[in-house]
């Protein structure tokens, strides 16, 4: 796989190789979609995500360079974001219906997930410059690219190894922060969402840095990526609660808007348990150590 540094190469040549690929890979299914322009964009955006997280990770080195090119990257995402997110709808309706407790949920289920289908068609045909945004993020990525063949991390071995160790850290901080927030039956959707983003984070610099301890590193990604997933589940629940409230004539006055309400209040409780319990498991470790850890490996790898 591409997504990740070696310790044996230089940092500058590393970023740019992860950094170029993805950003190429992100243009190229924008241009030739094969499955599509709504698979597309759901493609490029999962791709720029990666990019912003590789690009969190050099942080302390290149500040301003990040903090630029997250805002750029950012805001491309954004303007893709419309009927990929009433998208990520009717998959949470399919979740629900697939832990449908009766035969009446069920079916109730099965409606709600009609109308947000029809929800999504009717968004998707109001969307017609979903085209011109297309072309605009690819036109995006190919300024990021030259934003990155002028960028130098001018990082040696012992100063790339500390460089790790203070992302890492301070990405551990702030998912322990996180983390604490969500404590509570009054902890906000917004802490969660928080915790995703430091989540996400987490699974993809174990997937960046993997090489200094595969088998550790690959075993927490892969618990990091389970949590990430348990927390957008919870968080899409909380998106579709708040279309149902915006939004009752969807459901033309049937109980099938309750029902879904009850459905979504059950499966809330399940994810937020799971996702502290897992969030308690994939952050356990204090962040000094573990970043001490990231250094020291770092600095054995690259000998």
């Amino acid at each position: 796989m591409s997504y990740r540094i070696r310790p044996d190469r230089p940092l500058d040549d590393e970023v740019q190789r992860v950094a170029a690929h993805q950003l190429g890979k992100t243009m190229a299914v924008l241009t030739d979609r094969p499955q599509g322009l709504h698979e597309a964009v759901h493609a490029a955006r999962k791709n720029i995500k990666r990019v912003r997280g590789l690009y969190r990770l050099i942080a302390p080195r290149a500040r301003e360079f990040q903090q630029q090119e997250n805002d750029r990257l950012r805001d491309m995402a954004r303007t893709l974001s419309g009927v990929r997110d009433a998208t990520a709808l009717i998959e949470v309706s399919h979740y629900l219906q697939a832990t449908a407790t009766s035969e009446d949920e069920l079916h109730a289920l099965a409606r709600v997930t009609e109308v947000l289908t029809t929800r999504r068609d009717r968004l998707s045909e109001a969307e017609t410059d979903l085209e011109d945004k297309a072309q605009a993020a690819i036109a995006t990525c190919g300024e990021a690219i030259q934003a990155l063949k002028g960028a130098s991390f001018e990082s040696g071995r012992r100063d790339t190894a500390r460089l790790f160790q203070k992302s890492w850290r301070r990405n551990g901080d702030k998912a322990m922060q996180a983390l604490s927030e969500c404590q509570g039956e009054a902890a906000h959707a917004e802490s969660f969402h928080d915790l995703r983003k430091r989540s996400q984070d987490c699974w993809m610099h174990h997937m960046l840095l993997r090489d200094v301890w595969p088998a550790a590193m690959h075993a927490k990604q892969i618990e990091a990526k389970a949590l990430v997933d348990v927390l957008g589940r919870y968080l899409d629940l909380s998106i579709l609660s708040g279309v149902a409230d915006r939004e009752p004539h969807l459901f033309n006055g049937s109980d099938d808007r309750a029902r879904l309400l009850e459905a979504i209040i059950s499966r809330q409780q399940t994810a937020r348990e799971e996702a502290l319990n897992r969030g308690r498991w994939v952050f356990a470790d204090k962040p000094e150590r573990e970043a001490r850890t990231i250094k020291r490996l770092w600095l054995e790898m690259a000998e």
